[in-house]
């Protein structure tokens, strides 16, 4: 059992120290009654790879350790063989986990784990090194891989938005069937370095779960043209979706100027849906095939879109009163402390009110 400081270490340094770091995918989906293989990779030669597993409102379990010469498992004695087990991979630099006849109650969050020498002051000795863990998803057993493809919808940015602010912002919405299995970024495209952006959280709908991703472009690149890539979590060899967006001075200069000086742009006010199942990577533009565009003033009249527009505006309302919120927490208690020095500092007085 780990001693308190060795716990302590392996909270202040989780994932890896100088020389051990280990690797899990971040996401599994796997069918009912079937086989999980939940993959652990280290980058250094260890004796022993520990498992746990861990589930919301619980406490975390050792399930087994695995012997990476040997190849033998010592399992806790509540898990049962038939149900868990190990085995190291050929390079003796991986293992995996097997959870088998897969229930509903499987599912949660498995960690592999080292033992790694440090000479931390805090905790000299040997520190447990975790992974950050793959989280289990059981689905029924007619769901195919296809189900589980989300379908994207893209939003380009107005004109109003590019005249008034110099900037625009591009936004990617993914409507799934099972939550967090897809990770949205944003690039310029041919570049190679993720760019910041926002991210809002997993909405839950009727039957389906909601996410969308926005980046803002400056003035200084309203030239160049981006990617939203849609990165499967549940394997890092996976192919990803990379949407192609214009860039926004192209899309304002394709935008046709009525005698009254009103614009109407052909691309910078569509809203596209994607088809998952399409290829690896789209244009935004009506004539490609299997793209489904509609101009934004109609796409915002119909329910879905009135549904996301509702979403997001309250993910910007609970954003809002967050920081509304955490301003008026930090008047109050500059207040206070202004308060508190003003009495600290008064002389104090004796019976004649004069100062003693």
């Amino acid at each position: 059992m780990l001693g308190p400081l060795a716990v302590l270490c392996a909270l202040l340094f989780p994932g890896g120290g100088a020389g051990l770091n280990l690797e899990q995918n971040p996401v599994a989906v796997e069918r009912l009654d079937t086989l999980a293989i939940l993959k652990c990779q280290v980058d250094t030669w260890v004796w022993y790879i520990n498992w746990y597993f861990h589930q919301e409102g619980t406490a975390p379990k050792w399930l087994l350790y695995l012997d990476m010469s040997t190849g033998k498992v010592q399992r806790d004695a509540f898990v049962n063989a038939d149900k868990v087990s190990a085995q190291k991979g050929k390079d003796s630099y991986s293992c995996a986990l097997l959870v088998q006849r897969l229930r509903k109650s499987d599912e949660g969050v498995y960690y592999c784990a080292a033992w790694e020498p440090h000479s931390y002051s805090c905790c000299p000795g040997w520190v447990k090194i975790f992974a950050e863990g793959t989280r289990l998803i059981v689905t029924p057993p007619d769901k195919s891989p296809e189900d589980i493809s989300p379908k994207p919808t893209i939003f380009l940015p107005s004109i109003a938005e590019i005249k008034v602010h110099k900037a625009g912002t591009y936004l990617c919405h993914l409507e799934e069937n099972i939550p967090d299995v897809f990770k949205i970024d944003w690039k310029e495209k041919n570049g190679k370095t993720i760019l910041q952006s926002q991210q809002g959280n997993t909405v839950k709908t009727e039957d389906t779960y909601m996410k969308f991703s926005w980046l803002t472009v400056t003035e200084e690149s309203l030239d160049k043209e981006h990617q939203c890539i849609v990165k499967d979590e549940r394997n890092k060899e996976r192919v990803n979706q990379e949407i192609d967006f214009p860039s926004i001075n192209k899309g304002m200069m394709e935008s046709n100027v009525d005698p009254m000086g009103h614009s109407e742009a052909k691309q910078n006010t569509e809203v596209v849906t994607l088809n998952p199942s399409s290829s690896r990577s789209f244009r935004p533009v009506p004539s490609t095939v299997e793209l489904t565009a509609i101009n934004s003033t109609e796409a915002f009249l119909d329910d879905e879109n009135r549904k996301f527009l509702s979403t997001l505006q309250l993910q910007l309302m609970n954003t809002s009163a967050y920081y509304t919120y955490l301003l008026l927490l930090l008047k109050s208690l500059m207040y206070s402390i202004i308060i508190t020095i003003c009495l600290l500092g008064r002389p104090a007085l004796d019976g004649n009110g004069k100062s003693s």
